[in-house]
């Protein structure tokens, strides 16, 4: 069984992920774009865990909307895998913009399938401009501190 100090990073939030025969393509494997769908779960879950689920967000009408994806596939899921997807929040260089790291990983054989890294800006949900975080957001989506003095060392999706 994965354990969290399996992953990258100290302090996951761990999300356990089932494939099922819908995430299979025409090469009998997950297809690519089932890994950002799982990374994106992820993220809300772990918002949600935070204390900003979907309906805090509606009601602050603000959000966290994706500006740019980096993803590396290193290895394929299949049908019936059991993984599970790593997420954490790294340094913010503003009161706009987020980062996470993701991380799946096949706990049977402790193989890790992707590495993504995804970039949010804060957005007015009934216009979609980019606004500052609401105040409730900022300790919500601070980076731990044993995150970052891992980074350093953490390789570049």
């Amino acid at each position: 069984m994965t354990s969290a100090a399996d992953f990258d990073l100290p302090s996951p939030y761990l999300m356990e992920i089932r494939v099922e025969e819908r995430d299979i393509d025409a090469y009998q494997h997950v297809n690519n774009a089932v890994y950002v769908t799982w990374c994106d779960r992820s993220a809300w879950h772990h918002s949600a865990a935070l204390g900003i689920p979907i309906e805090r967000c509606l009601e602050l009408d603000r959000g966290m909307a994706v500006v740019r994806t980096s993803i590396a596939y290193l290895r394929p899921a299949f049908r019936d895998d059991s993984l599970v997807m790593a997420t954490w929040l790294l340094p913010a260089d503003s009161r706009l913009c987020l980062r996470r790291r993701f991380q799946l990983m096949r706990p049977v054989d402790g193989t890790t399938l992707c590495r993504a890294e995804v970039e949010y800006a804060c957005i007015e949900l009934s216009s979609g401009r980019p606004v500052r975080w609401p105040a409730e957001f900022r300790p919500a989506y601070a980076s731990r501190s044993d995150v970052l003095a891992a980074l350093p060392q953490l390789t570049p999706v």
